[in-house]
């Protein structure tokens, strides 16, 4: 009897498989390499973005677009740093053990090859002066491709020598074959250079070798000259080439020769050769290469109509003298009145009597050199009939010329290279004719500290005492009586005032007194305040000499 139910014989299906087993053994090591290929791509990654300063992860980065090239800084956005001169430098890499020392140079070129985006501490800036003993000019087998390399020598310290590196297009390299020359000196001041070291190195003898890199890729013209060339930053870097830029082999080849010029010098003459290093107080140098800022420019004066604002008061003209008849005075429309937190510069005021104002004195005109002058309008001449009507000279703009490169000075001669020594090119004013602007006391520089000057013209103005000059700089302090010194007013002691004046100006002598009113102030470009509360106050020049 057949209840429904069939027995199941697997051998009835002719195309049934037998089950299959699973390979736990394959899919074990399959996974393991891909946990071994993404644990490598991981590290590599990491090998290569945390360490751009190798040749082989610098040009992987290169290929994939993941780093940019040097750029350019301006003065007042460099990165934070310390200045530090030739002793200071060699006694910071002089200490330092091989494996501390390569440390520190992949830290200091990590840091260049970034823009100093990432940077732990301060960046390292060299000041001081110094003397070519070579020069040379970069091609690809080099770090940078394009440019001169200077090797110099401290003036003051022997033990350090340093590589100054000018990256510069191809067009600029033949003046600046003939301006850097051996025998020329490098002056590098705080207050205008910004060169980081990118390399250090502890030669044989123990000196101490370090590599600089000027942020500020600026233009350099010689102050006796026509010539400039501007630097430029470089596209890219050939780190294949190794540090430093001049090898071992090339600097005791350039050291050799010059120990024979020496000797034969030190043969040809019977007094002592200066040496770099071996004068406590080396001569100032009778030329200068200077970098030279771009000239913003400058909108001419228009005379608008007096505005009276609530609270001020308006200069009322002289009255004309009665009893003669005679053509009324001329009189300049005043100058807009500004808000009762900012002062205005008063216009055509005298200066206070029986006060001696110290101020400084040109050389030689401005005018031949590329300064804009101020031209004055022409005067009216009025008959003699008890008053006089003049019109007063009002600053007029001019564009500044591009001077064409020329070849510069003969090597012969003691030349010197430095940031804007020797005076820089902007436009100075009649007294009382500059452009409208925040006239502040020694007692307000604190508050501009603190906001900075916004874009907007500040003027200073006060009595101050020289402390220190130089071929186109001085430090003045500001004079502080009894009164102030007891009641702690203006900050006399924890303020320093740094003067830059025009190309052709002399300044004041050490120890003169100066007495800046508002009719002939101090243009202040930038205030910085120190740690422990002192005040560095940069200010030019911007009055024509009586």
């Amino acid at each position: 009897m057949d209840y429904g139910t069939e027995s199941y014989n697997p051998y009835d299906e002719p195309y049934a498989r037998p089950p299959e087993r699973i390979n736990y053994f394959a899919w074990t090591v399959a996974i393991l390499l891909l946990i071994g290929f993404a644990l490598a791509a991981w590290l590599g990654s990491f090998y290569i973005f945390s360490q751009p300063e190798r040749p082989d992860s610098y040009r992987i980065l290169q290929k994939l677009h993941k780093i940019e090239p040097p750029k350019r800084f301006e003065l007042t956005a460099a990165p934070p740093g310390e200045f530090l001169n030739a002793r200071q430098l060699y006694e910071r890499y002089v200490g330092m053990g091989a494996a501390e020392l390569a440390r520190n140079n992949a830290e200091l070129l990590r840091n260049y090859i970034r823009n100093y985006q990432q940077v732990r501490g301060l960046v390292p800036y060299v000041v001081g002066r110094y003397t070519i003993i070579a020069v040379r000019e970069l091609g690809p087998g080099d770090v940078f491709p394009t440019g001169m390399a200077a090797l110099t020598t401290a003036v003051d310290s022997g033990e350090l020598l340093m590589e100054h590196v000018y990256p510069a297009k191809a067009e600029a390299l033949p003046l600046m074959k003939q301006t850097l020359t051996v025998g020329l000196e490098v002056k590098l001041e705080r207050t205008h250079d910004v060169s980081a070291v990118v390399h250090a190195e502890r030669l044989i003898d123990g000196r101490i070798l370090v590599t600089s890199v000027p942020l500020l890729y600026g233009s350099y013209t010689v102050t006796r000259g026509l010539g400039t060339f501007r630097l430029e930053p470089p596209l890219s870097l050939n780190l294949v080439a190794g540090w430093p830029v001049f090898k071992s082999q090339e600097r005791t080849s350039i050291e050799q020769h010059l120990a024979e010029y020496r000797q034969k010098m030190a043969a040809a003459q019977t007094g002592p050769i200066p040496i770099p290093g071996a004068s406590a107080t080396p001569p100032p140098a009778k030329n200068e290469l200077v970098r030279i800022e771009q000239a913003r420019p400058v909108s001419p004066l228009a005379m608008t109509p007096p505005v009276v604002a609530s609270n001020e008061k308006v200069a009322q003209p002289t009255p004309v003298a009665r009893g003669k008849k005679g053509k009324k005075q001329k009189l300049e429309s005043p100058a807009p009145a500004a808000a009762p937190s900012q002062p205005v510069v008063a216009q055509n005021k005298p200066a206070p009597g029986g006060t001696p104002v110290t101020v400084a004195s040109a050389l030689a005109p401005p005018t031949a050199l590329n300064v804009p002058v101020a031209t004055p309008a022409p005067s009216t001449k009025v008959p003699d009939t008890g008053t006089a009507a003049q019109t007063s000279p009002v600053a007029a703009a001019t564009p500044v010329p591009v001077l064409p490169a020329q070849p510069a000075p003969p090597t012969g001669s003691n030349v010197a290279l430095a940031s804007n020594a020797g005076g820089g090119n902007w436009k100075t004013f009649a007294p009382g004719k500059m452009p409208l602007g925040r006239l502040i006391a020694t007692g307000d520089l604190n508050d501009v500290a603190d906001h900075g000057v916004a874009g907007e013209r500040v003027y200073l103005k006060g009595q101050f005492v020289v402390n220190f000059s130089d071929a186109n700089k001085a430090v003045l302090r500001p004079r502080s009586t009894l009164t102030s010194k007891v009641l702690h007013l203006g900050g006399g002691s924890s303020t320093r005032i740094i003067v830059e004046f025009p190309r052709g100006y002399t300044p004041p002598p050490q120890g003169a007194v100066i007495n800046r009113d508002e009719t002939r102030p101090y243009e202040i470009t930038e205030v910085r305040k120190q740690e422990d509360g002192q005040l560095n106050v940069f200010v030019r020049e911007i009055m024509q000499p009586n």
